[in-house]
């Protein structure tokens, strides 16, 4: 009688366990079918998200342009902006600035179809460094997840190049001083194919930084916000310390 009850009890486990297997697999399988369904869903937002982006980019363009041909009456505003800013700031050395003060608008435009890429457009007026009124860099998204970045190659006028960039020669495995020059990073970025480093980041800091609010930096709005942290984290340090102090008076009271 023994050995039966244990026949029935080690069979009646394994049924038992073949329905929760059974019942564990059809709730995975339910489980994934929703799954599935939540990511239809995120798909189809996904697509009107970029669908009201590409309407209100066409909304902002006049807009844009109305704010272009503002800042082409104000006098040396693009280089300003350039220079207020934490990052932009340290790419222009004192030539670069120069050149600047010629910069009579900037444009970032996203691609029709804003996954696949942005330009960014420089108009300058005549000046005495290079022949080009327009300068263009141009990133395109690729599929395999890289960038490919294309640029407008300056055509410096005679005895300006190397200055600035134009045709660096590699001198052992150091490169010329002109590097340091925010033109040596734009005409460096035709050669390549795919962004990396430095080229990805200017980029982005231009279009999703300074473009959006130009004035923010011309005003210096930027600093004198990191200056109201400051103050503020300062008074904070002050208001610990003193209520340090004051615990050491307690603590010394009661002693």
């Amino acid at each position: 009688m023994v050995i039966d009850n244990s026949k029935k009890l080690k069979t009646a486990v394994e049924e038992n366990a073949q329905q929760i297997d059974t019942g564990g697999v059809s709730s995975i399988e339910k489980l994934q079918e929703v799954q599935d369904e939540l990511e239809k869903v995120n798909e189809q937002a996904s697509e009107e998200v970029l669908e009201i982006e590409q309407k209100y980019n066409e909304i902002r363009r006049p807009v844009y342009e109305k704010r272009n041909e503002l800042i082409k009456s104000i006098p040396d505003f693009w280089v300003t902006a350039f220079l207020s800013h934490p990052a932009l700031g340290e790419l222009l050395n004192v030539e670069d600035q120069k050149i600047f003060k010629y910069l009579d608008s900037l444009d970032v435009e996203d691609f029709k179809d804003v996954t696949s890429g942005y330009s960014l457009t420089f108009i300058f007026k005549p000046n005495p460094y290079f022949e080009d009124t327009k300068l263009v860099k141009t990133y395109t998204f690729l599929d395999e997840g890289s960038t490919k970045i294309t640029g407008t190659a300056i055509k410096w006028k005679e005895g300006m190049g190397a200055a600035y960039g134009g045709n660096p020669e590699m001198k052992g495995n150091k490169r010329p001083a002109s590097e340091d020059s925010f033109f040596s990073w734009f005409s460096e970025t035709q050669l390549k194919d795919i962004a990396d480093g430095l080229s990805d980041e200017v980029g982005e800091i231009i279009k999703e930084d300074l473009w959006p609010n130009p004035l923010k930096y011309f005003n210096n709005e930027a600093d004198e916000e990191d200056s109201d942290g400051d103050e503020d984290t300062d008074e904070d340090d002050e208001d610990e310390e003193d209520n340090d102090n004051d615990d050491d008076e307690a603590d010394e009271d009661d002693g």
